[in-house]
């Protein structure tokens, strides 16, 4: 199976414009065989927390808001899922959610971050409960969003939930967020037995500078495929899978 991170430079609360630029990611990633594409933490916004709880409903989606319709229908056309990460809702509040469609353009789970981090709980963002496990083509993937990834447990988890794919979509920034991903990353893929796959940001995203260098790592902690630090692009990775 061929998997693949996607990075851009989104574009502040224009979730139209994003939408756009994942759809052509989604397309690009069905001609280079991959059966899925995984964009990084709030893509459809930008990382920009405090507009979005700001508000109102804005920028927050549920799953079939017609404005990432591009999105889905892409995914049917070129046959390949997508894990689209954007502000959501639930019962406890607005939440950093990742939808997964599958390659029909159909839901097939949300993943609501678990592990929020004290400024995103500051802006407002309440914390999810649930794994989002999935299936496609016979692999069972789980996800983390950023700061989930430096809980070991959230691996551990998955691995013991029968998981071969951990998809993290995230927001790495330049220097020690650089030095960090490098460090987080192998060190999942070794401890859990997984392969790991990490969508970044590349450019300006609300406060920070993004690394890029999206990537995805072998059950062995070796990189597989990495991305540019600094140019929007898709990043694929053939995976050998038991």
């Amino acid at each position: 199976m061929i998997i693949a991170a996607a990075q851009f430079t989104a574009r502040p609360c224009d979730i139209e414009a994003n939408a756009a630029r994942m759809a052509a990611f989604v397309t690009e990633a069905g001609e280079r065989g991959a059966a899925l594409v995984v964009f990084a933490e709030l893509a459809a916004t930008g990382y920009e927390l405090d507009a979005i709880t700001g508000g109102g409903d804005r920028l927050v989606m549920e799953p079939g808001d017609p404005r990432l319709a591009p999105v889905r229908d892409a995914c049917r056309t070129a046959g390949v899922a997508a894990v689209v990460n954007c502000a959501g809702r639930s019962a406890a509040g607005t939440t950093i959610t990742s939808y997964v469609y599958g390659p029909d353009g159909a839901l097939l789970t949300r993943y609501d971050k678990v592990h929020v981090t004290d400024t995103e709980r500051a802006a407002g963002f309440a914390a999810g409960t649930g794994e989002g496990r999935f299936t496609l083509h016979g692999v069972r993937f789980a996800h983390v969003i950023c700061y989930d990834a430096h809980f070991p447990e959230c691996a551990a988890r998955a691995a013991a939930d029968g998981c071969s794919v951990l998809l993290a979509s995230s927001l790495y920034g330049r220097g020690g967020g650089a030095q960090e991903r490098r460090e987080i990353f192998p060190a999942l893929a070794k401890a859990g037995g997984l392969h790991v796959l990490l969508a970044n940001h590349c450019g300006p995203s609300g406060p920070y500078e993004a690394c890029g260098l999206s990537a995805v790592w072998a059950p062995d902690g070796s990189v597989l495929a990495e991305g540019s630090a600094t140019e929007a692009e898709v990043v694929p990775a053939g995976l050998t899978l038991g």
